[in-house]
C-alpha cells in the first residue's frame, strides 16, 4: 500500500490566500530574531505500519537512518471493544532492536477514508453517539476525498482512545523512542456532523488528551503534532499560543507532519511558534511527507531540496529529528 498521506488533511484553512508572510517570528521589538545554528536533526524513515515489510525494511540498515516512525490505525490497536492487538508494534521492535534502531508509534484517529479504521464498537454502540464526525480534506494542492476523525469531544470517545493510551504504555513505555497523536489541523463538515463538534471543544479535548498521554507515558517521550486549529488564523483565539505554553509546561513534545519553508498559511500558524520555542521543549519531531515534494518554495518557484528540508527543520523549527516518506527521492539514488 503506497500512502499519499496517512495524518488528517491540512484543512480548508489552507487555501486561505495572504498578502503578508511573516518569515521570522517577531522579536520584542518587531525585529527578526537571528536563527543560530544548531547540530543536524536525526533522520528516520515515516511509513504505515502496513507497509513496514515493504518500504522500511529495505531501507533500514542505512547507517544515515536512525529509526522509523510508523502511524498504526487506532481500530488496529483495538479491533474490540478492551481487546487489545499490539503485535504490529512488537513484530516492529523485534526487527529494529537487533539493528539498533528506533520506533515512534504514531497513533491515528483521522483518516481521509470513511470511518471503516475506526474500532467497530465506537461507531455502533449509541453510548458514543456516532462516536465519529465527517471531514473535508482540502490542502494547498487541492480537494481530496472525505474523511473521518473520531469525536474526541466527546467525553465518552476521550476516555475510550485514553484507555488506548494506557493500555499502550503499560506494554511500552520506556520501550520505545517516541508516541505521538497526529496534527491538530482537521475540518469537520459542521452540515454533516451530530457529534456536537465545535472548535472550542476540539481545541480542549486535544489538550487533555496530550496531558493524559504525558502522564501515563512516564519514560517515552510523548508528541503531539500542531499545525493549525480549526476556526483559528494567525494565533487570532490564542489557541496555537496556549498549546505551545501548555506543551512547555508539561513537558510534551511538538511536532508536525510537513517542513513546508516559506509557505504563507504555516508561516503564519504554527512555525512563528516553533521558532519561539526553539530550546523550551523536550523534543521537536517534523515530517517530510509525501505531498511535500509537490510542492515548490515561494522563495525559488522550484521544488524544495532535501538540503532546504533540513536547514529550515533544523534551524528554524528546531527539530531534533525529521521523519522522512520512504519514498523520498535521496533514499533512493
Amino acid at each position: 500500500m503506497v500512502i499519499k498521506r496517512i495524518a488528517a488533511g491540512i484543512g480548508a484553512l489552507i487555501t486561505m490566500t495572504l498578502a503578508g508572510v511573516a518569515a521570522a517570528a517577531p522579536g520584542s521589538h518587531g525585529t527578526a530574531v537571528p536563527v543560530s545554528h544548531k547540530k543536524a536533526a536525526a533522520n528516520y524513515l515515516y511509513a504505515s505500519i502496513g507497509d513496514f515489510d515493504t518500504t522500511v525494511k529495505p531501507l533500514m540498515d542505512r547507517p544515515d537512518i536512525g529509526g522509523v516512525q510508523v502511524v498504526v490505525p487506532w481500530k488496529a490497536l483495538e479491533p474490540k471493544k478492551d481487546q487489545y492487538d499490539f503485535s504490529s508494534i512488537d513484530e516492529a521492535l523485534n526487527y529494529l532492536q537487533p539493528r539498533h534502531k528506533k520506533l515512534v508509534v504514531q497513533i491515528q484517529d483521522r483518516f481521509f477514508t470513511p470511518q471503516g479504521r475506526l474500532p467497530g464498537y465506537l461507531l455502533a454502540d449509541p453510548e458514543y453517539k456516532g462516536g465519529a464526525a465527517p471531514t473535508k480534506n482540502d490542502s494547498g494542492l487541492g480537494p481530496g476525498e472525505p474523511g473521518s476523525i473520531a469525536a474526541q469531544w466527546n467525553p465518552q470517545v476521550r476516555g475510550r482512545f485514553q484507555h488506548l493510551l494506557k493500555a499502550l504504555a503499560q506494554r511500552f513505555d520506556g520501550r520505545l523512542a517516541g508516541v505521538n497523536l497526529p496534527e491538530t489541523a482537521t475540518g469537520v463538515d459542521t452540515g454533516k456532523d451530530r457529534t456536537g463538534y465545535t472548535n472550542d471543544s476540539y481545541f480542549h479535548a486535544e489538550l487533555d488528551n496530550m496531558a493524559y498521554g504525558k502522564k501515563v507515558f512516564t519514560k517515552t517521550p510523548f508528541i503531539q503534532y500542531v499545525n493549525f486549529w480549526p476556526g483559528e488564523w494567525k494565533n487570532d483565539h490564542n489557541y496555537m499560543g496556549r498549546t505551545f505554553e501548555f506543551a512547555k509546561s508539561h513537558g510534551i513534545g511538538l511536532g508536525g507532519p510537513d517542513i513546508l519553508p516559506n509557505r504563507p498559511a504555516q508561516m503564519e500558524n504554527s512555525y512563528p511558534f516553533f521558532k519561539r520555542y526553539r530550546g523550551k521543549l523536550p523534543l521537536v519531531a517534523m515530517a517530510v511527507q509525501e505531498p511535500d515534494f509537490e510542492y515548490t518554495n515561494p522563495k525559488t518557484g522550484k521544488p524544495y531540496t532535501r538540503q532546504e528540508f533540513t536547514d529550515f527543520g533544523t534551524n528554524t523549527l528546531g527539530a531534533d529529528t525529521i521523519f522522512w516518506a520512504t519514498s523520498s527521492p535521496w533514499l533512493h539514488q
